[in-house]
């Protein structure tokens, strides 16, 4: 069978479409430079033509004010009278000369604004031919001052990256620090596992320098060591000592030695010797930038960085970096550490001396009541109790008033009670964002809280079940995991948001915080820029607010939890009322203590705690400072007292038997 060639297809010939055109012929207005078009279900008029502007013409394909004549299943009913009529009376030349004017003012407009801002013209011209919409030249002339707004805005954007980016140089962030730069430093780094006595060794050496500070991970630590050093003397004196932390000052006049937490570093102020505890804490993904600033702003001649062993490759690249000499003690832990045989399995197996490990303020209560149920009295202890109520706490297990700690991790950072066995009841914490297993640093601090110097003569690990138990052991066998030589946290500080405000003329906190996270020069990653999501959140809310960039990044850092309804709620009041100028004076809770539950008089500590610390930055609004440690320390003394109340309620339930 022969193949034969078929003819190429031709295009249907539109009648309508015929019909349009010939009637527009008829009229002559395609010679006039008018189009009849069909888009978008619509028929319109498309009127071209140019303007002439600065020596070149500006072609332009648009649809005047009234030129869409009808629906096009309206405009295929109409006759050719009407459709004439329409025609003569919507093509006009008084039409076609006011669009004519139209778009020259607008070529004028938009020549003149992208000429101020040193943005080429001609792709939002030449659009005025090509975009083809079945829309009114005015709504034309909208879509192109956007897409020129949206230019501007990314040219904008781009020069203050740039202007950024000159503006701060993370690579030269320890010549910040005038003191620790101008002074010549010497790192001692002491480094071990729990139990090890680094902390010790380095509170000793403090103690024997002319001058000195102690730097904490928390308030409970500094307020501890701040009373050790109150018990030492040197060269034949008792030390005068100054407490500082972010809710707290005891200042003494001519004090040599200051016990601080570490985001309270003075870094004007030369001394002899600082200790920065908990080193290891530079890893910390909220609040390792403090970490980072005490390393490179500590303004002694000998710095002692005291923690884990894991944290040395990261002292060694930072002291080669800072160009500070540094000497490497490594501690070994005083007595052995060991798992148990096999799990605890019943509760009735627990003894005196445990400490029970939960991860949820919820769990600890829980376990706490079922622990007093066996006659077993109980010190309970968990981060959101005040750092007195955990000292008062820790204090009735260290003189035998409890039998039993039953604890968060909190127990495993600045607490030294004498524990002979940690039993966990589970390895699975909530992260911020999942629950997930615990990693083995924190097993192995936790852990170690076993078997205090001195009191016992091994530290006895145990998991509550069977699985925890295995768990426990595979942590306790893991090599630590060094923490990286690098990419070392950096947080704005207001001098940082000062300068890029001023090269960028924003006054948005949260575009502040951005610009700096994304913005700033980088140089090799030795220091990056870091800001926790809950400050970016609130300053996202503060920038609503009448207030200066200093008065909000204030308030973006007050301790306060916004995941407590009151205290949130008392957060934007305090915010408010400082955007308003008004003095916020602190008000005792209406209910009194007494008449609370144990949540809500712990949340009333937090509340004190937290006008305190912003009274110590903003005194003129907010006055009341010694008034909000009074009623702080009287609701700590209330949650001590209702934990001692619920324990003893919970035992005396029991019969005498089970009693000690």
């Amino acid at each position: 069978m022969s193949s034969t060639s078929r003819p190429s297809a031709v295009p249907a010939v539109d009648p309508e479409q015929l019909e349009d055109d010939e009637l527009m012929r008829q009229l002559d207005l395609t010679a006039q430079g008018v189009q009849l078009a069909r888009q978008e279900g619509r028929v319109f008029l498309r009127f071209s033509g140019n303007v002439a502007y600065a020596g070149q013409n500006v072609a332009y394909d648009l649809v005047p004010a009234y030129g869409v004549l009808a629906k096009a299943s309206k405009w295929r009913k109409m006759d050719v009278a009407t459709r004439s009529a329409t025609l003569r009376e919507r093509a006009s030349a008084a039409a076609a000369d006011a669009l004519q004017a139209e778009v020259a003012a607008f070529v004028v407009e938009i020549a003149e604004a992208c000429a101020d801002c040193d943005i080429d013209a001609a792709p939002f011209l030449d659009a005025l031919a090509s975009m083809q919409l079945a829309e009114p030249a005015a709504i034309v002339f909208d879509r192109l001052r956007q897409r020129l707004e949206h230019a501007v805005e990314r040219e904008m954007e781009e020069q203050h990256a740039e202007r950024t980016r000159q503006s701060i140089n993370l690579a030269e962030y320890p010549a910040t620090f005038d003191v620790a730069r101008r002074i010549k430093r010497r790192f001692i780094a002491v480094l071990g596992p729990t139990n090890s006595g680094k902390t010790h060794m380095a509170i000793e050496a403090l103690a024997k320098a002319p001058s000195g500070v102690y730097l904490a991970p928390l308030r409970l630590l500094a307020l501890e060591n701040y009373e050790r050093l109150q018990g030492m003397q040197a060269r034949g004196k008792p030390l005068a000592v100054s407490l500082v932390t972010g809710e707290e000052r005891r200042l003494v006049p001519g004090a040599t030695h200051v016990a601080s937490t570490v985001e309270m570093l003075d870094t004007r102020t030369e001394v002899d010797v600082v200790v920065i505890d908990e080193i290891q804490m530079l890893a910390d993904r909220d609040r390792g930038a403090a970490w980072t600033a005490a390393v490179c702003g500590a303004p002694a001649h000998t710095v002692y960085l005291v923690g884990a062993p894991e944290a040395r490759r990261a002292i060694e690249a930072l002291a080669a970096r800072l160009e500070c000499e540094l000497e490497v003690h490594i501690l070994k832990r005083k007595g052995p550490l060991s798992m148990e045989p096999t799990a605890v399995r019943k509760l009735g197996n627990l003894r005196r001396g445990d400490a029970v490990i939960c991860f949820s303020r919820r769990e600890v209560l829980m376990w706490r009541d079922m622990v007093t149920e066996l006659g077993l009295s109980v010190a309970t202890v968990y981060g959101n109790l005040s750092p007195e109520v955990r000292r008062a706490q820790a204090q009735r297990f260290r003189e035998g008033a409890a039998d039993v700690v039953v604890g968060t991790d909190a127990i495993a950072m600045g607490l030294n009670m004498p524990i002979a066995r940690i039993v966990m009841t589970t390895t699975v914490k909530y992260n911020g964002y999942e629950e997930e297993e615990i990693p083995a640093a924190l097993a192995r601090q936790i852990a170690g809280r076993a078997g205090r110097y001195g009191v016992h003569e091994e530290g006895l690990v145990a998991g509550y079940d069977n699985e925890t138990h295995n768990v426990m052991r595979s942590l306790l066998k893991e090599k630590p995991v060094p923490i990286k030589t690098n990419g070392f946290a950096v947080a704005p500080t207001l001098e940082h948001l000062h300068r890029i405000s001023s090269v960028t003329l924003e006054q948005s906190l949260a575009k502040l915080l951005k610009r700096f996270v994304h913005n700033i020069d980088v140089p090799d990653g030795f220091f990056y820029p870091r800001i926790t999501e809950e400050q970016f959140e609130r300053a996202a809310w503060l920038d609503t607010l009448d207030l200066s960039v200093a008065e909000k990044f204030a308030l973006s850092l007050v301790p306060i939890s916004s995941k407590v309804p009151s205290l949130q709620r008392a957060w934007e009041h305090w915010a408010t009322a400082l955007a308003a100028k008004k003095v916020t004076e602190l008000k005792a809770v209406q209910v009194p203590l007494h008449y609370m539950s144990l949540q809500e008089v712990e949340d009333a500590c937090r509340l004190y705690s937290a006008y305190a610390w912003l009274a110590y930055r903003q005194p003129e609004h907010f006055p009341d400072t010694e008034l909000a440690q009074q009623l702080s320390r009287q609701a700590s003394d209330r949650v001590d007292s209702l934990l001692h109340e619920q324990n003893s309620a919970a035992r005396k339930r029991q019969p005498k038997r089970f009693r000690r």
